[in-house]
């Protein structure tokens, strides 16, 4: 990208991105005419181009990013306070579909990875603890110290026990939500093995998540459930975990395709930066891992509202187009069912950072796909089944999102931030800054640094890096969040506590 003040990123757009900050009085040269800043702009915010009148829409990313609220200026500052979101209630949508190629090349490159009995492959070989209710959180959590400290982790990559607040005390459809995304993490191919820990009078009753496993390793997957041990359960989770241990130190990274990889894509703490930088090169590396047999996941599905016809049209079948509008649609009604309205949701620091409504927020957000079609269409908890790139039912939510993306059976999520954001999923989850002073600022927190694309290196050759980067991953490299021990995951909540 050529090193400049500014990006016009549509030649529809009505609007510039400020890549520096600018001054009022400043000029700039657009499309051969001469514009005057009307105010100090921050960097990442947006210069108007065209005196818009209220009530007319303004343009960024070539789509309608909000209306003016009043008579505006060009050269004026257009943020919050002047741009109101066009979003309402649900809608009605007509298939158009697109049929783009990617015309990207296979390559030979592999990753080294672990083949499991199912013929999944994990990029980690973990010993989890997961409790099948809150109730058991401590006990799972000093299991998992205790053997840290007696294996000093020789052999394998971590211990890890992850605790949550439910599967109790929950109806229908969350205690459904619960018991599936335990399930996801019991089965997920970054655990070598899995001590499922039960209380014995929870709802999520023991027995009965055993059957939502199907057939699964019997080897490697074990139960104890407290209130049956008798004498110290501690004991009996230790004798159970050692034998654990015992097979999953002998695993050996094999050679494995590209194929074989399941990239979640996410972003949070976003700023005006993150549709230039962050997220196109994300969208690229979606690209170039389907265009390999792989997967790729896009979720927060309120931060869809405003671009979702650009997916819709991208879906492979009428079948895949309608299960896309019943995932905007029933994800709009559930907020009009609690009151609250469909546009709401740049948090204070995406505003600061430049995002404005939720279609300037959402037209960023889901370049993070780039331009495969849209080959599987997800619930909330589902696990993946179909090759290329797959929409996943989730909110925006960072904890939640990308313990979905985790949870669906991606083995890393790739995870942009413009403002910064230490936490990590019980996956990897690699940060990828959109600007470089956020990567110089947080070297602790931000694994790979897009900012560069502003600063003159083209896309191209920081793509190879990129790429480069998840496959050093994937062959077992930390990323900083796995370094921190900065781990956990969050479950979907809707309805009522008992």
């Amino acid at each position: 990208m050529k090193l400049t003040k500014f990006i016009k990123i549509n030649p529809a757009d009505s609007v510039v991105v400020c890549l520096k900050p600018f001054t009022k009085g400043e000029t700039i040269k657009v499309d051969n005419k001469t514009i005057t800043i009307l105010q100090d702009t921050p960097a990442g915010h947006k210069i108007l181009l065209q005196d818009t009148p209220v009530g007319i829409n303004i343009i960024k990313y070539g789509y309608p990013i909000g209306h003016a609220v009043k008579d505006l200026k060009a050269g004026q500052w257009v943020n919050e306070t002047n741009l109101k979101t066009n979003l309402a209630g649900t809608l009605s949508y007509e298939y158009h579909p697109v049929k783009d190629e990617l015309n990207i090349p296979k390559t030979n490159r592999i990753f080294n990875g672990y083949l499991r009995k199912n013929g999944e492959v994990g990029i980690r070989n973990e010993i989890w603890i997961v409790p099948t209710v809150g109730c058991v959180n401590g006990i799972a959590e000093k299991l998992a110290k205790m053997l840290e400290q007696e294996t000093h982790l020789k052999g394998i990559d971590a211990v890890h026990a992850w605790t949550h607040n439910y599967g109790c005390s929950q109806l229908s459809e969350d205690h459904e939500n619960t018991r599936k995304i335990l399930r996801d993490i019991v089965l997920h191919p970054n655990a070598g093995a899995v001590l499922v820990v039960g209380l014995g009078c929870e709802n999520n009753q023991p027995d009965k998540f055993e059957q939502l496993l199907g057939d699964y390793d019997k080897e490697r997957i074990k139960f104890m459930v407290v209130q049956n041990v008798k004498g110290n359960e501690l004991e009996e989770g230790m004798n159970i975990l050692r034998s654990l241990y015992n097979i999953v130190k002998e695993d050996k990274r094999t050679p494995r395709q590209l194929s074989d990889l399941h990239i979640g894509l996410k972003c949070g703490g976003s700023d005006g930066f993150s549709g230039i930088t962050g997220n196109p090169l994300e969208g690229q590396f979606s690209d170039f891992i389907v265009a390999q047999g792989g997967i790729s996941v896009l979720t927060e599905v309120p931060e869809m509202f405003g671009a979702e016809t650009i997916l819709m049209n991208r879906c492979k079948t009428k079948e895949l187009f309608n299960q896309t509008v019943s995932l905007i649609n029933n994800f709009k009604e559930y907020f009009l069912s609690h009151g609250e309205p469909v546009g709401e949701n740049p948090s204070p620091g995406n505003k600061k950072g430049g995002i404005s409504t939720l279609e300037d927020k959402a037209l960023g957000c889901t370049q993070k796909c780039g331009k495969a079609l849209v080959s599987g269409v997800l619930e909330y908890g589902d696990r993946l089944k179909t090759k290329g790139l797959n929409l996943l039912s989730a909110p925006g939510n960072d904890l939640v999102a990308s313990t979905a993306l985790a949870s669906a059976g991606c083995q890393i999520v790739l995870f942009t931030t413009g403002r910064g954001t230490p936490f990590g999923t019980f996956i990897p989850t690699m940060k990828i800054s959109t600007n470089s002073q956020l990567y110089n600022n947080k070297p602790n927190w931000i694994d790979f640094n897009a900012g560069e694309l502003v600063e003159g290196t083209d896309m191209q050759t920081l793509l190879q890096k990129f790429i480069d980067k998840i496959i050093a991953v994937a062959n077992g490299e930390k990323t900083k969040n796995e370094e921190n021990g900065y781990r956990e995951i969050s479950i979907f909540k809707n309805g009522v506590t008992l």
